[in-house]
C-alpha cells in the first residue's frame, strides 16, 4: 500500500464521447490545460474514431495535436491504421487499442468478432511499437456485457495473453457498464495473474451501481496501482445501453487521498477543470466531492 499511484484521466475522451453537445477545441482544450495543471500527467485526449459514430470526437486531431504541448503523456484512442495515423501526426507518445471480451460487444462496438478485432488490433500495435509510442489495450466488458451478460474471467484472461502478446505495455481491465462489485473484480484480477503483471495492470470503473469505490478498495488490495477516472464523473459508452458515467477523479482522488495515498493531484484545481465542462454542458457533474467541494447537494 506504499507504492505510488498513478490516476489516468480519461475525462476528455471517455467522458464526452456519449455527450450530444459537440465541445468545441477552446473548450476541450481549455478542459486539458485545467486537468494537466491540477497535476494529471496521463490524460486520454481524444479518440480517433469515425465522427458520424462518435459526433462528439469529430476535432480529436486538432485537441490531440494541440494537447501534447501541455500535458507530458498524452495519450488517443485508436481503432485501425487510420486513427494510428492521426495520433502519430498529432505527436502523440501513446495510444489505446480497445479490444472487447465478449462476441456481442465487439460486434457492436467494432462491428467485428473478438478475434477479428484482435487479429486487427495486433497491426496496429506492431505499427505503434515500430513507431516507438506507449500501448494500452483495454479490455471492454471484463465483469458483465449488456449483450451477452455475464462474463467468464476465462474470457478476460485470453484477450489479456492475446492483448500482451501483440506488445501492449499496459492492460485496462474495464468495467464498462458498471456493474462490477469486488468479488468480481478480484475473481477477474485472480484469473489473469499469470500472465498480466500488476505493474501493468490498470483498472477503469464505471459508478452505474454506486460500487467503484469499493472495486477500488479492491483493486488496491490486490496490488493494482494504476486507476482510472473522469473529472466530475461524466462519461458513459454509446455502444453499451444502460452504461452510467465514469467513476468520478475527484472521489477517487479524496478516496486515495483517505487510503494515505497521495496521487499527486489537488483536489480544488481538479474541481476547477470539472467547471469548464458542467459550464460547457451547462449542468452540474455526479461527484459527489466536486459537489461538496462547491457547496451544492442537488
Amino acid at each position: 500500500m506504499t507504492e505510488p499511484v498513478s490516476v489516468v484521466e480519461v475525462g476528455p475522451r471517455d467522458g464526452l464521447q456519449n455527450e450530444c453537445a459537440v465541445l468545441s477545441t477552446e473548450v476541450k482544450l481549455a478542459f486539458v490545460r485545467a486537468l494537466a495543471a491540477a497535476g494529471l500527467s496521463r490524460i486520454e485526449v481524444a479518440a480517433f474514431v469515425r465522427p458520424d459514430r462518435v459526433p462528439a470526437m469529430a476535432n480529436a486531431a486538432e485537441v490531440a495535436a494541440a494537447a501534447n504541448d501541455v500535458v507530458p503523456h498524452a495519450s488517443a484512442l485508436v481503432p485501425n491504421r487510420r486513427g494510428l495515423d492521426g495520433a502519430i501526426a498529432a505527436g502523440l507518445p501513446s495510444v489505446a487499442v480497445f479490444a472487447s471480451a465478449t462476441e456481442g460487444f465487439a460486434q457492436a462496438n467494432l462491428g467485428q468478432s473478438v478475434d477479428g478485432s484482435l487479429t486487427n488490433f495486433a497491426e496496429v500495435v506492431g505499427q505503434a511499437k515500430q513507431a516507438k509510442l506507449h500501448v494500452r489495450g483495454y479490455i471492454s466488458c471484463a465483469f458483465d456485457c449488456p449483450y451477452d451478460g455475464v462474463v467468464d474471467p476465462g474470457q478476460v484472461a485470453a484477450v489479456v495473453e492475446r492483448l500482451l502478446g501483440m506488445g501492449c505495455d499496459e492492460i485496462a481491465i474495464s468495467d464498462t457498464i458498471g456493474s462490477a462489485v469486488p468479488s468480481t473484480v478480484n475473481s477477474v484480477l485472480s484469473t489473469c495473474a499469470a500472465s498480466l503483471p500488476l505493474s501493468a495492470t490498470a483498472l477503469h470503473l464505471h459508478d452505474t451501481r454506486g460500487a467503484a469505490l469499493s472495486c477500488v478498495g479492491t483493486g488496491l488490495a490486490a496490488g493494482v496501482r494504476t486507476f482510472d477516472a473522469s473529472a466530475g464523473g461524466f462519461g458513459g459508452c454509446p455502444f453499451a445501453p444502460g452504461a452510467g458515467g465514469n467513476l468520478a477523479t475527484e472521489d477517487l482522488v479524496q478516496f486515495l487521498l483517505m487510503e494515505g495515498l497521495d496521487p499527486g493531484v489537488d483536489l480544488e484545481a481538479l474541481a476547477s477543470a470539472t467547471d469548464v465542462v458542467a459550464e460547457a454542458l451547462d449542468r452540474e457533474p455526479p461527484s459527489k466531492v466536486w459537489r461538496r467541494l462547491r457547496g451544492t447537494s442537488c
